[in-house]
């Protein structure tokens, strides 16, 4: 084989590399701009691998997750609380993203706290503080 054709191969594989690795380095996945679908499977995703060992931010959760699709706030004694809702299951096309399609996520303060079924009847239970 020529010389010439095999060192132009290689160069081209080498290129071809450094632009995939540039890309996966530096592109920043948006969530909302996912087909709702895509969007479901990658908001499980990261759920599913959430720990209550490694605390998680609500501002990192939004950075990755992107605006949650429903989400509520108040006051408590214990401080702020946070539900925020993201979709991860899809029950009826009607064009409308309701709790029951979503995951719930408890935040106190800025930490996660409770995720899933519970959180949001953890979060209906704060009792609501009035403090000035």
């Amino acid at each position: 084989m020529n010389p010439k054709i095999v060192i132009n191969i290689l160069l081209g594989i080498g290129a071809y590399a450094i632009f995939v690795t540039v890309v996966l380095m530096y592109y920043k996945h948006n969530p909302e701009a996912m087909p709702w679908d895509d969007r479901e499977v990658f908001n499980r995703k990261f759920i599913a691998g959430l720990s209550l060992d490694n605390p998680v931010s609500k501002n990192s959760v939004i950075e990755k997750l992107g605006s949650p699709d429903i989400s509520e706030a108040k006051k408590s004694s214990s401080g702020n609380v946070y539900v925020l809702f993201y979709r991860t299951q899809h029950v009826k096309s009607d064009g409308k993203t309701t709790e029951d399609e979503c995951t719930a996520m408890l935040f106190k303060g800025n930490q996660l706290v409770a995720w899933g079924e519970n959180a949001y009847q953890q979060y209906k239970e704060q009792q609501i503080s009035f403090s000035n």
